[in-house]
């Protein structure tokens, strides 16, 4: 550096100080012993020192701890042999910041010569600073806060601390005032807050509500269908600027997410892949955890389910036995004349046949009912039920039936459907004590959101009512047996449960939409004829095999391994007039079957203990005895379902309990065949 001034009298020294000064990079000068000599106003800036402070400090004080020791070496071996080094050569170098923080920057070094004396010009720039390295930084913040959340949701089996979380992130992450995510209510007309941060809620985040409207934030978001710029109509407490992103479950909205700013804010490409990419992971992890609730609802109803059937079977046998010895009871010639006598055993009989239709009820629940379907019109049937409730129920209750124009039959059991639509229309006009709206609406549309069912359209029926609606618990448990809101004496508790066990069984579904003081609607689905041409409507029973006589001195082979329930039935088969043969399992009337043995009739119990199933002597008593008529019982209906299933039309299937007429009638009817 030369003292003689520039061209036009200007000051050299003083023209190499300003550019020192206002140079955009950070400059310091540094010794041979890592000394600041000099530094300028950018360096006090990036580096957040007092300038002052700067100069006299060690070099060494920029450097973070982890990696001193090694700039220590690097530094003493750059005096050794000092070179130009420009920029562009080292993209991973950190300086360390007077509060501890660090930041990314790119160094150049220069070595300069002061009266021998080896000086280094150190020039610092922040490389965030760079349009593209700042963007390459905020996608990796982006992608860290994703993969931050990710790991929640798959660690966390609870849904509700993915969903607490998600606003914190979205708010950290493009640095927002405020977040929240919206979830659409089950009826569809408005939006709950479930959870927000930087946001004073007037009320608790449950009472926090928003109509579904085009002219609310999150509404309008769903109307849109992607995500969007919300309107400025709907911001407060000096919002300027509001991003909403629609959550999406298999196709279906189910919620907002929803970014707010005190500052104008653009949402370029990166910010809504990272908004997509985060909505997407909790609408993933909310259907996870609807499924997985789903899933163990299903199991928990299939486990009451078996323990009901289980329970059904045994006391179908108990009744059995107590109904056929009351019949018995009955026709005493000493009760001839015992009016009181007679008149406790009708009781007595009353009583078992309500027990015998609370096992058909279990039974019902459980999807062991013996169903007979057939090709039933939506129409008339609701028509009739609708003339029917008109004359039976509350007059303030008002009914409609409305059965679009292309809604097909379906196929069902006739009289099990109309037992189902009647308990669901008495459980709304319970829930409507002042009166109000009964509506069945029929149409037919897609499968409901249920992996069991086949990818089909279904036929919904659909029962809707103004009553008091229910609690979220009291809908979790609807269909569960025994299980009512109503009081004592008023409910057994099975009327759903039947219901949801008949529209299982006759593979559809049933489902419930609720919520207190909005009523409910319940949907049965149930499927169409797959050939209506095969499936004629067929609800009678053959009356001149129900009417038919059977001959004096029938000749029975009575299999059944319940000593108490063999004995009801030979005093029946006695009464008819039959030759009864009684064995007490398989492996006894095995040898009676010989050919030319002489029987007419099997009577088996399809259960018969530890040894050979009723179905099985059955088959053995046929192909010995090709003209052997063949009549099963059973106090458990999936027996009964699978014999239907698997055994020839000709065999008969007759359900414990049964009285002496209901014997009788099967037996007349498989000796007809």
């Amino acid at each position: 550096m030369h003292d003689a001034p520039l061209p036009g009298g200007i000051d050299e020294r003083t023209v190499f100080r300003s550019l020192f000064t206002a140079s955009p990079d950070a400059l310091l000068l540094v010794d041979a012993a890592g000394l600041i000599l000099l530094a300028n106003p950018a360096a006090a800036s990036l580096l957040g020192y007092p300038l002052d402070e700067l100069v006299g400090s060690s070099v060494d004080a920029l450097v973070p701890d982890s990696i001193r020791p090694r700039h220590a070496a690097y530094r003493q071996a750059y005096g050794q042999a000092p070179r130009v080094r420009p920029m562009g050569t080292h993209m991973e170098l950190v300086a360390k910041r007077r509060d501890g923080s660090e930041v990314m920057v790119e160094i150049a070094l220069s070595p300069l010569q002061n009266q021998g004396q080896p000086l280094v010009v150190a020039a610092i720039r922040d490389i965030g600073a760079y349009p593209r390295v700042k963007q390459a930084l905020q996608r990796a913040r982006y992608a860290e806060h994703l993969a931050q959340i990710g790991r929640i949701a798959v660690d966390a089996r609870d849904p509700q601390l993915l969903l607490q979380q998600v606003p914190a992130f979205a708010a950290a992450a493009l640095e927002v005032d405020e977040a929240r995510v919206h979830l659409l209510a089950a009826n569809g007309l408005e939006f709950r807050v479930a959870s927000a941060i930087g946001t004073e809620l007037r009320s608790p985040l449950e009472e926090a509500r928003t109509p579904n409207r085009a002219d609310s934030g999150p509404g309008f978001v769903l109307a849109q269908g992607h995500p969007v710029l919300m309107p400025q109509c709907d911001l407060a407490g000096g919002l300027v600027s509001a991003f909403g992103v629609p959550l999406i479950d298999r196709g279906r909205f189910i919620g907002v997410l929803e970014v707010c700013s005190r500052q104008p804010k653009n949402y370029g490409e990166d910010e809504l892949r990272f908004l997509e990419a985060m909505a997407t992971l909790l609408a993933s992890c909310l259907q996870r955890a609807q499924t997985e609730e789903a899933l163990k609802h299903a199991q928990r109803l299939e486990s009451v389910g078996q323990l009901t059937g289980g329970i059904a079977h045994d006391f179908n046998n108990l009744l059995t036995v107590i109904q056929g010895n009351l019949q018995v009871v009955d026709e005493l010639p000493a009760l001839a004349d015992d009016a009181l006598g007679r008149q406790l055993v009708a009781a007595a009989l009353r009583a078992t046949r309500r027990g015998a239709e609370l096992t058909g009820k279990l039974l019902a629940f459980s999807r062991r009912q013996v169903l007979q379907p057939s090709v039933v019109d939506v129409d008339e049937l609701l028509a009739s039920l609708a003339d029917m409730l008109r004359r039976t129920l509350d007059q303030r209750v008002k009914i409609s039936v409305e059965v679009q124009p292309s809604c097909p039959p379906v196929l069902a059991d006739a009289g099990q459907l109309e037992a189902a639509l009647l308990n669901i229309a008495i459980n709304a006009r319970d829930a409507m004590p002042e009166g109000g709206h009964l509506r069945f609406v029929a149409s037919c549309g897609p499968v409901p959101d249920d992996p069991q069912l086949p990818d089909s359209r279904l036929v919904c029926i659909a029962i809707s009512d103004d009553g008091a609606g229910m609690a979220e618990d009291v809908k979790e448990r609807a269909f569960e047996p025994f299980f009512t809101t109503k009081p004592v004496g008023r409910g057994t508790g099975l009327g759903l449960s039947t219901v949801y066990g008949f529209a299982t069984q006759s593979r559809g579904a049933v489902t419930i939409v609720s919520a207190p003081g909005q009523g409910t609607t319940i949907r049965l689905y149930l499927p169409p004829p797959s050939d209506q041409s095969a499936l004629l409507p067929d609800n009678e029973v053959d009356g001149k095999a129900g009417r038919a006589t059977i001959a004096p001195g029938l000749r029975v082979l009575l299999v059944e391994d319940d000593a108490e329930v063999r004995a009801v039935a030979r005093q029946f088969l006695d009464t008819l007039g039959c030759v009864v043969t009684p064995c007490a399992n398989a492996e006894q009337a095995l040898p009676l079957l010989a050919p030319g043995a002489p029987f007419d009739l099997l009577l088996s119990d399809i259960a018969l203990g530890a040894g050979m199933r009723g179905t099985e002597l059955a088959q053995i008593a046929q192909a010995s005895l090709p003209s052997i008529a063949i009549l099963l019982v059973s106090g458990f209906s999936a027996e009964l379902l699978d014999a239907d299933r698997d055994s020839p039309r000709s065999w008969e299937l007759l359900p414990k309990p049964y009285s002496r007429e209901q014997l009788a009638q099967a037996m007349a009817r498989v000796m007809a065949n």
